[in-house]
């Protein structure tokens, strides 16, 4: 009865954990950029330009924004076909343009128009960036945290920014908080 017992209780722990799996970032393609060098916890990328859905952002976690993006990328859009979720989910939290933004995802030719009402097409340029990772949930008080690490450290070391900096999430929300993948990127001067 024992081995019995094992199995079932080895699916039963399987059966999520495939899940979780396979709906982390694990299985999710992400924004292409190489790595160009790392200072610490400072890592230098150069990104190509990026497309991107874009939502107006009304509060600090719009959940109204997520998800009139999510309903583009599963077929409220020109062709009504679905686009594959990719990582980063953006937000760029400058005030007075709060928005959030889902990255196209690069083997894409062409992204067909929005049939939702906040979204629209934007791009984010080619360049170099900055990045800082930083652990913990997506709440302001840890994005303002983390933007004023990388900006005292590109003061420090004399490093213009162009642009302010945009927070880039990469889990989705039942990630557990020690496993969660947070950054901040700018955009620095050739």
């Amino acid at each position: 009865m024992k081995p019995i017992a094992l199995i079932i209780g080895g699916v039963i722990l399987a059966v999520p954990l495939v899940w979780l799996i396979r709906n982390s970032r694990l299985n999710t393609a992400s924004a292409p950029y190489t790595v160009v060098r790392t200072d610490g916890e400072f890592e230098f990328r150069d990104y190509p330009e990026l497309t991107l859905a874009t939502a107006a952002m009304e509060g600090s976690q719009d959940s109204a924004s997520f998800m009139q993006l999510f309903q583009f990328i599963t077929g409220k859009n020109a062709t009504e076909e679905k686009i594959p979720m990719t990582t980063p989910v953006l937000i760029d939290p400058a005030t007075g343009k709060r928005t959030m933004s889902f990255v196209m995802p690069a083997v894409r030719k062409s992204v067909p128009e929005p049939k939702v009402g906040k979204v629209r097409l934007t791009k984010m340029e080619r360049g170099h960036y900055i990045a800082l990772r930083f652990a913990g949930r997506a709440t302001e008080e840890n994005q303002r945290a983390a933007i004023e690490k990388l900006q005292a450290w590109l003061r420090e070391h004399k490093i213009g920014a162009e642009g302010e900096p945009i927070v880039a999430y990469y889990d989705p929300p039942w990630t557990p908080i020690f496993l969660r993948r947070n950054e901040v990127l700018v955009r620095v001067r050739d």
